[in-house]
């Protein structure tokens, strides 16, 4: 596993995640059900997938959505281009913040990316 920022903010968030799914089992159960549905391959690939839960990502301001579906996106294999076309349209969609979270979302994609 690479290092930096949001590596280290997916790490951080996974020692209390496997405490609480102890007690709430079920809720991440069904919510991994979910997930694996939501991004299986169909008409659209697992990458472009990631693509748009990033930009949802950066429309809430979540580091730890953003760094997640980043991550996704780098694996599956989204290109440069495609991940900054897709901030640009989450940046006209959101304003401002986009222009603050947007560049956050490219540094975490960057950082997976390189490992």
């Amino acid at each position: 596993m690479g290092s930096g920022h949001y590596h280290d903010l997916l790490k951080a968030i996974g020692e209390p995640t496997r405490e609480l799914r102890q007690h709430i089992g079920e809720v991440y159960d069904g919510f991994g059900q979910m997930h694996r549905g939501a991004f299986a391959e169909g008409a659209l690939t697992p990458a472009f997938k990631e693509l748009i839960a990033t930009a949802i990502a950066i429309t809430e301001q979540c580091d730890g959505c953003i760094a997640s579906h980043a991550r996704g996106a780098a694996r599956k294999g989204a290109t440069d281009e495609e991940f900054a076309e897709m901030v640009g349209v989450t940046i006209l969609m959101q304003g401002g913040p986009g222009t603050i979270y947007g560049p956050r979302a490219w540094e975490a994609f960057q950082e997976f990316k390189a490992g």
